[in-house]
C-alpha cells in the first residue's frame, strides 16, 4: 500500500468516526435532554438542518485538529502506544472545545446532564477514532515486520562498518522495512566489503544523482569515526534536496550518552537523523504570532518611520527604501526591504559586505545601523510571509555559493523561513566576511535543533536588550 492510499484510509476512517460520533451525541442529547422517542428522533434527523450541518462540520473540525497535531505527517512506522496517547489527548482537547462552544447552552434537567453529554461525546469520538486506527496501524506494522511492506534503502560506505550494518539490517527480526537496493562508496575508500552482496550505485560525490535516479526512501549511514566529516555532505544532499530519512546504527557510546531514542522494543537501536522542526500547530501559532507582533510594531513605529524616511531622503540622493534580492524558504528568492543606509551605487564593483568603518554608509545610516532601525521595514516582509520574526538571516545567492563551498550543510537553513533576528545575530552579530558567516552558522544550526516558540520569545527578548544596550556587533 502506497503512502497516498494509506493516508486516504486514515482520513476516511477519521471522517467516518467523527460523523458517527456526531450522530451518537445528537441522539443522546435528544433522548436525555428532551426525552424524545425513536419516532421523534427520526423526524428531527430529517427536518433539523443543524443535524445535517453538524454531519459536515464535525468531520472537518476533527480532521483539522488531527492535522494540527501532526498525526498525518508520518504514515508508516507508527507507534501504537504513541497513537493511543496522541488520540486520547487530541480527543480530550477537541471534546472540551466542542462542549463549551456547542453544548454548554443546551437546556438541561440536572447539572449531571452536562457530564453525561461530555462523556458521551468523548467516549464515542475516542473509541470510534482509535479502534480503526489501531487496526490499520497493527496491520501495517505487521506487514513491515514480516517484510511485505519495504522501503528502498541504500548504505553509504563499503568497509567493515558497512558490512556489519548490512548484516544487522538483513538479519534483524522483526524486520524494520529497510530494503537495501545498493550502496554508495566513499570517494577515498579502498575497501569494498559489500561487493557481490548488493549493487554499487556510485560514489558519495554523485549521491544527489543516485537519489534522483532511484526511488530511495532511506539512507543508512555506515561510517567509522574517521569518516564523520562526510555526514554533513550526506545530510545536506538527502534532507535538503530530497527529504529522505537518514538512520545509522547506534554504538555503545551513543547508548551511554543517551543519544538513542526508539519506540520499538524488538528492533535494533537505530538513530534517526533529522532536524527538529515545528509541528503543524506550532507553525500556525508561530505564524499568528509573527503577524500580530508585526502589525503592532508597524503601528507603534509609524511616527519613527516617518522621521527616518525624511532623514534618509535628506541625507543623500536616492530612494528612502532599499530592496535587495535574498534567498528564502526552500531557495525561493524575495526582495528584502530596508531603510537605505548607504550612498547610491554602493555595490557598483560587485557584492560587498559592510564593516564598522565602511565609508559607503551615510551619517543617518550609521545611526540606524547602531540601533538596527534600518531593519524595521522587514516587518512588512513578515506580513508578506517572506520572513519570520525569528529565523536564520537571509543571504544573497552570491554569498550562499561561497559559504556552501566550505560548509555544505548551510543549505539546511533553507528548510526554514528566514528571520529579522536569529540566534546567530544574538550570539555573534553581523558578519563582515564569509569566515564570520560560517562562524555564525553554527548558532543558526543550533536554532534548528532547538526550534520552539519558547526559544523564539527568548531570542526576541535578547535582541531587544542588545539593541537597547548597544552591545551588538
Amino acid at each position: 500500500m502506497n503512502k497516498r492510499k494509506l493516508l486516504l484510509l486514515y482520513l476516511t476512517t477519521d471522517i467516518l468516526a467523527a460523523a458517527l460520533s456526531w450522530i451518537c451525541i445528537y441522539i443522546f442529547r435528544k433522548v436525555v435532554g428532551e426525552g424524545a422517542d425513536m419516532y421523534a428522533i427520526r423526524t428531527a434527523i430529517i427536518q433539523d438542518h443543524k443535524f445535517l450541518l453538524g454531519l459536515f462540520a464535525c468531520p472537518l473540525y476533527w480532521v483539522v485538529l488531527h492535522t494540527l497535531s501532526d498525526y498525518y505527517s508520518r504514515i508508516y512506522k507508527k507507534s501504537r502506544l504513541d497513537e493511543l496517547v496522541r488520540t486520547f489527548a487530541i480527543t480530550i482537547i477537541g471534546a472540551l472545545i466542542f462542549f463549551f462552544v456547542f453544548i454548554l447552552d443546551d437546556i438541561i434537567q440536572t447539572p449531571n446532564d452536562y457530564l453525561k453529554y461530555f462523556f458521551c461525546l468523548f467516549l464515542s469520538q475516542f473509541l470510534l477514532t482509535y479502534i480503526p486506527r489501531l487496526c490499520i496501524t497493527t496491520n501495517i506494522n505487521r506487514k513491515i515486520h514480516s517484510g511485505i511492506i519495504t522501503f528502498p534503502s541504500i548504505i553509504t560506505g563499503s568497509d567493515d562498518i558497512a558490512l556489519q550494518t548490512f548484516n544487522t539490517v538483513m538479519q534483524q527480526k522483526p524486520r524494520s522495512g529497510s530494503n537495501i537496493i545498493g550502496y554508495v562508496k566513499i570517494d577515498d575508500e579502498s575497501e569494498d566489503k559489500l561487493a557481490g552482496k548488493v549493487p554499487c550505485l556510485g560514489t558519495l560525490s554523485s549521491l544527489s544523482d543516485i537519489i534522483t535516479a532511484n526511488p530511495i526512501e532511506e539512507i543508512i549511514i555506515a561510517l567509522h569515526n574517521g569518516q564523520r566529516k562526510y555526514i554533513d555532505q550526506i545530510i545536506t544532499v538527502a534532507h535538503t534536496q530530497h527529504q529522505i530519512t537518514m538512520t545509522l546504527l547506534s554504538g555503545t557510546q551513543d547508548l551511554l550518552m543517551g543519544s538513542v531514542r526508539t519506540a520499538n522494543v524488538l528492533s535494533e537501536p537505530f538513530i534517526t537523523i533529522s532536524p527538529k522542526y515545528l509541528t503543524v500547530w506550532q507553525s500556525v501559532i508561530k505564524r499568528g504570532f509573527d503577524i500580530l507582533i508585526s502589525l503592532i510594531a508597524m503601528i507603534l513605529l509609524s511616527p519613527l518611520y516617518l522621521f527616518l524616511a525624511i532623514a534618509v531622503k535628506c541625507s543623500s540622493p536616492g530612494p528612502v527604501f532599499y530592496k535587495q534580492e535574498r534567498i528564502g524558504l526552500r531557495g525561493k528568492p524575495f526582495n528584502i526591504i530596508k531603510f537605505r543606509s548607504m550612498y547610491m551605487d554602493a555595490e557598483k564593483s560587485g557584492p560587498m559586505l559592510s564593516s564598522k568603518e565602511d565609508n559607503r554608509i551615510t551619517k543617518i545610516g550609521r545611526f540606524m545601523r547602531q540601533y538596527r532601525l534600518d531593519e524595521t521595514p522587514q516587518f512588512f516582509n513578515v506580513l508578506r510571509n517572506d520572513m519570520s520574526l525569528v529565523g536564520p538571516r537571509p543571504e544573497r545567492q552570491y554569498y550562499i555559493d561561497k559559504i556552501t563551498e566550505r560548509a555544505p550543510y548551510y543549505t539546511l537553513l533553507l528548510d526554514i523561513k528566514p528571520g529579522i533576528t536569529s540566534w546567530g545575530e544574538v550570539k555573534y552579530g553581523y558578519a563582515e566576511n564569509v569566515d564570520e558567516m560560517i562562524e555564525r552558522l553554527r548558532w543558526d544550526l543550533l536554532y534548528i535543533e532547538n526550534m520552539s516558540l519558547q526559544m523564539d520569545v527568548k531570542i526576541l527578548i535578547y535582541t531587544v536588550l542588545i539593541i537597547l544596550k548597544r552591545e551588538g556587533k
